[in-house]
This record gives C-alpha cells, sequence and structure tokens, in this order.
C-alpha cells in the first residue's frame, strides 16, 4: 500500500491495485509515524479484515529542517548532534550535516546511515 496523507488524526493508505483506502491512527501505527513519509511504499498485514501491522522499508531518504550549524573542523568522526528531519523525528547525525540535507535514516532504530545526493 501507498501513504497518501493524514486526515487529522488518521494516516490513508491506498491500495496501489484495487485503489482501495485504508485509514490508520497514531495507536496502529506507533513510533513508525516517525519516518512516515507521502508516497511512501509500505507493507500491511491484515487478518480478518483489520490491520495487524505494518512495515517500513528499512530506510529511508529525509531532509533535515532543523539542527544546530556545525562548526569549521568539524569531521565525521567528531561526534554527533539532535536533526529534526522532514517527518518530525529527531535524529542524531555527525556535526558537518546542514539544514536542507538530505540523509538516509534507518527505520528500525532511527539512525543515520549516511548522506544521499
Amino acid at each position: 500500500m501507498q501513504y497518501t496523507y493524514k486526515d487529522g488524526e488518521e494516516f490513508v493508505f491506498m491500495d496501489m491495485q484495487t485503489y482501495e483506502e485504508t485509514r490508520m491512527n497514531t495507536e496502529n501505527l506507533g513510533d513508525r509515524i516517525n519516518f512516515l513519509k507521502e508516497e511512501m511504499e509500505v507493507n500491511v498485514i491484515f487478518w480478518d479484515e483489520k490491520v495487524l501491522e505494518i512495515e517500513l522499508p528499512t530506510s529511508v531518504v529525509l531532509e533535515i529542517t532543523d539542527t544546530d550549524p556545525g562548526v569549521k573542523g568539524d569531521t565525521a568522526t567528531g561526534g554527533t548532534k539532535p536533526a529534526i528531519v522532514e517527518t518530525g523525528a529527531q535524529v542524531m547525525v555527525p556535526l558537518f550535516i546542514t539544514i536542507g540535507e538530505k540523509i538516509k535514516v534507518d527505520t528500525r532504530d532511527g539512525s543515520y546511515l549516511g548522506r544521499e545526493n
């Protein structure tokens, strides 16, 4: 299914073959909402027409929307700082990462995997 949009407190997913919509709330999704991006395709597991589980891709590319500026001389091995990505999640990133950069994030644990072009 594809995540299409958020309607109030509900997240709307569309079956890409039948175009049927399924709605899930924050309780159904849990921490997965931190990495859920519009148009993202996810696996949805149903049982008796009820959603049991939603599986995100193992990684997602997200844009940094807020973080402290880097300092000249910061290196890849020099530590980390918190950054907010476009979905609102906080990810710990290397000190040299700046606002507007796209990074790859592991959706299983929220860890920084690297820069994306």
